[in-house]
Formats: C-alpha cells, structure tokens, sequence
C-alpha cells in the first residue's frame, strides 16, 4: 500500500479480492441455483420458459465489458454506491449468474428420470423428490459449475475498470461500502505504470503468478469435487 514501488504490495488486492468473492458467491448460488431449480423443475414448459432459456444463456456469452457499463449505470450512479465493494460484488454477480444458472439446469437435467420416478413411486412430493433425491444427485456438478464461474469473476478486470475501482488504494477496506481493488485491476494499472517505472514490472510479474496460483487451486478443486461425489447411475 504505497506509491513507491519497492514499498508496494498486493495484501489491499488479496483483501479486495476477498470481500468482493464474499459478495458474490452468496448472491450467485442462490439467485443461480434458485432460478435453474424454478426453470427446470417448476416452470411450464411452453414458449415463455423457452425464451428465458435461451435469453439466459444468451447472457452468459455477453462480453464483461456490458456487464460493467450496467454496474456503473445502475449500482455507482442510480444507487448512489459508486466504486464501492457493494457495487463491485453486484456487478460481478450480474456477470457470472448466467453461467451459474446454466450449469446448475444442465446438472438437473443429468439427474436420472428413473430417481424421481421412483421416488414418486414411494409417495414422496415434488419438493420432496427434490431435496432428497435431485439435489444430491446434481450437487457435485452444480458445485463445480460455480467454483468455475467464481474463477472468472476473480480474474475478470473490463467490469471493475468501467465501475472505476481504484488502483491505488492506501487504506484496507474494512466494509462493503468501502473502495477497493482486486488483484487483476493492480496488474492492468502496474503493466501501465511499468512503461514509466519499470519496477513496476516485477510488482505486476508477482501479483500475476499469485493470481494463477489462486486460479488453479478453484480449478482443481472442483475437479476433485466432481470426481469424489459425483455418482454413476
């Protein structure tokens, strides 16, 4: 936390980091989980469900660019939150929602019929059927479908540099209306820095190893979550 660069580090971006993945993963799994649950289990399956289909994975393949143009015009200036983590963690939530929402409908429609025949067989209920035999089944799949949409929204930048975050930030935010900066917006700004000060080269070779350490380690624990829970029918 210093402008001088043999006295900078990235303990504020870890931090930022942090309380905007707090923001976001609660936001995501339940509005994504939810909103797959709904479409796929409860909604009728005429014209209107198929249009919210379609239009949600539509989004997911939106450039992240959009998403942070729409953070900023509806959470910085219409909620008055500016570039605060509040406003950060909604806009990514925005952004990885649609995936979420897709993986986890993809993991329900992989559930066997034959389960919930079965269960329907025994007298149980449609919420039942659900929490007992649905969502245990498709959990492994929709656990790892997050944890990857979670690691885009660690590595996306476009979004926070249009929502204005900070890069150099001399405070450790303490709360969700404080500002903030995260590790790729401290790359993108010390890769610019570094054609004045090229100290600022190896500041931004560091961060951008730590930040593929973190990337990698949610990459593989969702593929070992996959492969220890999930059940072969």
């Amino acid at each position: 936390l210093s402008i001088f660069p043999e006295k900078a580090g990235i303990f504020g971006a870890i931090v930022g980091t942090v309380y905007l993945m707090l923001i976001v993963v609660p936001v995501t799994l339940v509005l994504g989980v939810a909103t797959a649950i709904y479409l796929e289990e409860y909604a009728h399956k005429g014209k209107i469900a198929k249009l919210i289909r379609i239009n949600i994975s539509n989004l997911a393949s939106v450039p992240s660019v959009i998403f942070g143009m729409l953070g900023l015009t509806v959470f910085a200036r219409l909620m008055n939150l500016g570039s605060s983590i509040l406003a950060g963690g909604l806009t990514m939530s925005l952004l990885v929602l649609p995936i979420v929402v897709v993986s986890s409908q993809e993991a329900l429609r992989a559930v066997p019929s034959y389960l919930k025949e079965a269960s329907y067989a025994m007298g149980a209920g449609k919420w039942t059927t659900l929490y007992k035999v649905v969502l245990p089944v498709a959990l492994p799949s929709i656990l790892t479908g997050a944890i990857l949409a979670m690691s885009r929204a660690i590595g996306e930048t476009a979004p926070l540099v249009v929502l204005g975050v900070p890069t150099l930030l001399l405070k450790i935010p303490e709360g969700i209306m404080d500002n903030f900066t995260t590790m790729p917006i401290q790359i993108y700004y010390w890769t610019l820095d570094a054609v004045l000060t090229p100290e600022y080269a190896n500041l931004a070779a560091a961060t951008i190893i730590v930040l593929l350490a973190v990337l990698l380690l949610m990459n593989l624990s969702a593929i070992l979550i996959r492969n220890k829970f999930q059940k072969k029918f």
